[in-house]
């Protein structure tokens, strides 16, 4: 075979010249301050809708009764610490507490097995309320997540005339506490030390928010302490 005759470099090969008028163009469609986007004016703009409810983060339209939406592994938690779901939330919150349970949490636990039967027949006591879902998949996270982020119309939201969320969550996995977390005005309900805690929700864990009220009066004299209110106003807004 012969050999293959190598290409060298052109004769008198000049690189191109970038001319003043490319410049004073580029200078004028690009760098020139002054001149509109056309293109990010077109565009429409998307502003995420927030629920009229929320004050900053915190959530005033939550009241009791409560509507409590119980993970897959918070029931079998509550089994393995000998707690009572509907005792232990009306421990936790002082106020009536409707546990929920969804299609998706009582479709795993079906899926789990033996091992998980008692939580299995705790989670059908006819006490608690069934949330039907209408997505495709049996995975209870997602189905939670998505729950909590609408906008749900209830009778108070009526009386208002105001959207608000209604659920606390209840669960002990990190990883949907931290999706959790990002949503506004959904509090978390989790185990400790033998009992429930909640977080996100300041009035529960003082008591009651007509303790709060009482706070605002001082004890030794009918007048109105403000400097008190300052400090609920405050331990309010921390969620």
């Amino acid at each position: 075979m012969g050999k293959s005759k190598s290409k060298g470099a052109k004769f008198a090969a000049v690189k191109k010249i970038i001319s003043k008028k490319t410049i004073q163009k580029y200078k004028e469609d690009v760098l020139d301050p002054r001149k509109k986007d056309t293109e990010k004016e077109k565009l429409g703009r998307n502003v995420p809708q927030v629920s009229s409810a929320l004050f900053f983060s915190y959530n005033m339209a939550l009241g009791p009764p409560y509507r409590v939406i119980v993970d897959t592994n918070f029931i079998n938690f509550s089994i393995q610490n000998k707690l009572d779901l509907e005792k232990g939330m009306m421990d936790c919150l002082y106020a009536k507490c409707t546990p929920c349970i969804t299609d998706c949490v009582m479709a795993e636990l079906e899926k789990l097995g033996q091992k998980y039967r008692v939580a299995l027949r705790i989670a059908k006591d006819p006490r608690f309320q069934r949330l039907a879902c209408t997505h495709k998949g049996t995975y209870a996270d997602d189905c939670i997540v998505e729950r909590i982020t609408q906008h749900l119309i209830s009778s108070r939201a009526n009386e208002r005339g105001c959207l608000h969320k209604c659920y606390i969550v209840a669960t002990c996995d990190r990883d949907l506490k931290r999706r959790i977390r990002k949503v506004p005005g959904v509090p978390i309900m989790y185990i400790t030390q033998h009992r429930y805690s909640i977080e996100r929700l300041p009035e529960a864990t003082i008591g009651g928010v007509a303790k709060l009220y009482k706070l605002m009066y001082d004890s030794r004299s009918d007048n109105y302490n403000c400097s008190t209110t300052v400090v609920i106003t405050k331990h309010f807004l921390r969620v």
